[in-house]
């Protein structure tokens, strides 16, 4: 082996690095993840250009404002915080088929610009005019070229001088630079790398679309998810017709926007309305159902919560989580069983969001009580009801943020029995007292059973 070649192990989980074989990584503690690969190059790099350009006091900096290209589709340009902005390199990840390259395409025909220029690594100039013919895309200003060579691509971009490039996908490309093959850590890390540059010294917009792995994040070196600007994610349950574009990375806008789409045969279609979409199919008069308000960025959604609560047959009581951190619903159970006396040691928990829809925030913790409360009591919850508030493992009813626009949001949709912390409730304008403050679950289960 040359001198110059280097031997790292990534972690297939995470993407960290370290020079030493373990028997896990020492970055996330993931077991028989580490892969071993040779970090060769074929040429000596040129050396570093040297830049005669002094170094700009802050004060003396000269800011302008934001060039973005929008799309035109309000539930994207909501998650982008108002487009693509020039100059600026986007990464979307998701799961093989999820419709990464159908809502790259149909979002490419509504930007504003004289030339876009499309990279597939992964698919032919007729599978991909197959695609656009069947959504009915007719652009000429879409240059599209099957290339995965980074030098080649850098020279077609330098060539067509595109308003906007979009490879597809990141993984696929190499670099004549290294002997590794398409895929590997150290072609990842590179190509992205020489993207990136390009991107900020023309003021060029690159969206990348990549892979994720087993866990759910994105495929490669974690440096790949540094080196963007914006991150987004396309998700979707299993089964599910529908799709959310969720944003974990801006650095143009807001984090933890929402976008929620429909999957049809003419593509992805914005869904305006999802407070209504995830209720449409609701049942009234079924024990088991709560519904609660969750903020998803600066946007309110209306969800269902759907608990089953039976007697366990096994040794050890089944406990299973969709939508809902595994561990807050064990935590939830142990309150519902001290603070409110109901034996669910005993019990088998099933406790869904309905829609597939993955929710993190506390202010759930409300709804997903009552719902298991009222499955094990198997006694419906009236209709009106809508259950917004953490629990403290006191059994108490904390106080949330953004009450304001939960409370609106349940209005809107007719129910006129909201039930809320009660520090929250002198922030409600209650005339009508539709509005209900409970400090615990006790007075909670006190009103509605």
């Amino acid at each position: 082996m040359a001198k110059k070649d280097k031997i790292l192990f990534y972690c297939s989980e995470c993407g960290n690095s370290q020079s030493k074989w373990s028997g896990k990584c020492i970055s996330c503690g993931a077991w028989n993840s580490l892969v071993e690969e040779q970090v060769s190059k074929k040429t000596a790099k040129n050396p570093a250009r040297l830049n005669d350009k002094n170094p700009t006091p802050l004060n003396q900096t000269i800011t302008h404002k934001n060039v973005r290209f929008k799309t035109g589709i309000e539930e994207f340009d909501r998650v982008t915080g108002g487009g693509f902005v020039k100059g600026s390199i986007t990464l979307i990840g998701g799961e093989p088929g999820i419709g990464k390259s159908t809502i790259m395409i149909q979002i490419l025909q509504y930007l504003e610009g004289e030339k876009f220029l499309y990279f597939s690594g992964e698919e032919s100039e007729e599978q991909i005019q197959m695609r656009a013919h069947r959504l009915n895309i007719q652009d000429g200003r879409i240059l599209l070229s099957c290339d995965n060579n980074l030098e080649s691509i850098l020279h077609q971009i330098e060539k067509n001088k595109p308003d906007i490039v979009v490879v597809d996908s990141i993984q696929t490309l190499y670099s004549d630079d290294f002997d590794n093959v398409p895929g590997s850590i150290t072609q990842v890390k590179e190509c992205s790398a020489q993207l990136q540059r390009i991107a900020k010294e023309q003021g060029l917009t690159i969206i990348l679309i990549g892979h994720i792995t087993k866990s759910g994040s994105i495929a490669g070196p974690k440096i790949l998810e540094h080196l963007v600007d914006t991150v987004l994610y396309l998700e979707s349950g299993q089964h599910n017709h529908y799709r959310t574009l969720r944003s974990i990375k801006n650095r143009f806008g807001s984090t933890n926007e929402v976008g929620i789409f429909e999957m049809r045969d003419t593509g992805l279609m914005a869904v305006d309305n999802p407070s209504g979409f995830f209720l449409a199919e609701k049942r009234d008069h079924i024990s088991g159902s709560a519904i609660s308000v969750s903020m998803e960025g600066t946007r309110p959604i209306m969800i269902e919560i759907q608990a089953l609560v039976t007697k366990s047959f096994y040794g050890n009581p089944q406990r299973t989580a969709n939508g809902v951190d595994y561990r807050k619903l064990a935590m939830l159970i142990a309150i519902l069983e001290k603070r409110g006396g109901y034996p669910m040691g005993t019990h088998d928990v099933f406790v869904n969001i309905v829609g597939g829809l993955k929710i993190d925030e506390t202010a759930i913790n409300l709804a997903v009580v009552a719902a298991m409360a009222s499955s094990i009591k198997d006694q419906a919850i009236p209709s009106n009801s809508v259950f917004i508030g953490e629990i403290g493992l006191g059994g108490e009813v904390r106080s949330i943020p953004f009450i304001e626009a939960r409370v609106k949001e349940a209005l809107k949709f007719g129910y006129n029995q909201i039930y809320i912390p009660k520090n929250n409730e002198k922030l409600i304008n209650n005339n009508n007292k539709k509005v209900v403050g409970v400090d615990s679950i006790g007075h909670l289960f006190g009103m509605i059973f």
